[in-house]
């Protein structure tokens, strides 16, 4: 059929050479054509040459089967070689696993800005905790200024611990002693000297408050002792930045209204608990891997942001806790408490910040 259609659209010329070609369709066809007359244009035996009725229609149906099945069996192919959920998830990290980090930090960096100028410039509507100040009896001065010492004490005394350890070599590898026993020990020194501290009621001079502060402020030293490694100018760098931050946010606080931020407690909180959970998480997903990479930055910038916040907190906590503890009450304004509070805000922030220029200087001398 396909053949006589064909010999209707081509010139006599044409056909007679297609007359006149081997078939070799099948050894049928071919006797066929050898058994047929010469043939004219006029009266060509076009039925000599009509191929039988299941020579080459099976042949073309099994031809496209075998097609299909091919483009189905690729597309499977292609289909099992994408990769799952669970391996991109465990997966190496791209290059941009903490560029969303870094652009919250930075957003929250340029809030913090603003905020500065804002309350700053005295645009705020209620009067400041400046603006009270002037009218704050001496004590109210008094538990300020001791809390402020404690925090600056605390900070001296864990770097001092610090050196300490990174100095002595059997502290320095017990204190890297890798293993859950030694991450227990750990966290249960930190813990543990830390609610022993806060537990003791607070007497003014050296007393069992004192000296159980200063043993906490010890373990700290110790534990951030290995940061050592990174370089005396990656610490001082994040010393620096770390007290620039301080800084800003203190004024901030202190010239925002007294109760601007001490609504935050409970998201901070919340906020506190997704990092610790975060960073337990770091523990049996390494950064190496791309759920781990994103915990990591989750832990590292987002921890950056809580501790902040958690500064402008705890600063006007302070604020608010001297004014509010009577001067000869039963229970004593506790500066150490206070001042640990904001002492692990900055503790915490400039782990991070340390953290992040060395890994931004290794990135350079690769």
């Amino acid at each position: 059929m396909l053949l006589a259609r064909l010999a209707h659209l081509v010139s006599g010329r044409s056909a007679r050479l297609l007359c006149k070609a081997p078939l070799s369709c099948s050894q049928g066809l071919w006797k066929s054509a050898q058994q047929a007359p010469k043939c004219r244009f006029s009266g060509m035996p076009f039925q000599a040459l009509k191929p039988k009725r299941g020579l080459l229609q099976p042949q073309l149906r099994r031809n496209y089967t075998e097609e299909h099945g091919d483009r189905n069996r690729s597309h499977l192919e292609h289909r099992s070689k994408a990769p799952t959920l669970k391996e991109r998830m465990m997966g190496p990290p791209t290059e941009n696993a903490y560029s969303m980090g870094k652009g919250a930090a930075a957003g929250a960096a340029l809030m913090g800005i603003v905020a500065l100028c804002y309350y700053g410039l005295g645009l705020a509507n209620q009067p400041s905790i400046y603006d009270h100040s002037y009218m704050w009896p001496q004590y109210v001065r008094d538990r300020i200024h001791a809390t402020y010492a404690y925090f600056g004490a605390s900070c001296a005394v864990t770097a001092a611990a610090a050196t300490a350890v990174f100095q002595s070599e059997p502290l320095l590898n017990l204190i890297m002693r890798s293993g859950w026993l030694a991450t227990l020990v750990t966290m249960g020194l930190v813990m543990g000297t830390g609610a022993l501290t806060q537990a003791l009621d607070y007497e003014p001079g050296i007393g069992m408050k004192q000296l159980a502060w200063a043993l906490h402020c010890g373990v700290m030293g110790a534990v951030v002792a290995p940061m050592c490694f990174m370089g005396g100018p990656v610490l001082v760098r994040a010393l620096l930045y770390t007290s620039g931050i301080v800084g800003a946010l203190s004024t901030v606080a202190a010239c925002a209204p007294s109760d601007r931020f001490l609504h935050m407690g409970g998201p901070l909180a919340i906020g506190l608990g997704i990092i610790f959970a975060s960073s337990l998480a770091n523990m049996w997903l390494p950064p190496t891997t791309a759920i781990g990479a994103g915990l990591a930055s989750m832990s590292l910038y987002g921890g950056l942001i809580l501790f902040s916040g958690f500064l402008l907190y705890d600063t006007q906590r302070i604020v608010k806790a001297a004014e509010s503890y009577p001067e000869h009450g039963y229970v004593r304004y506790d500066p150490i408490n206070h001042a640990l509070a904001i002492y692990m805000d900055a503790l915490n922030i400039f782990i991070r910040i340390a953290i992040i220029l060395a890994s931004g200087d290794q990135r350079k001398k690769k």
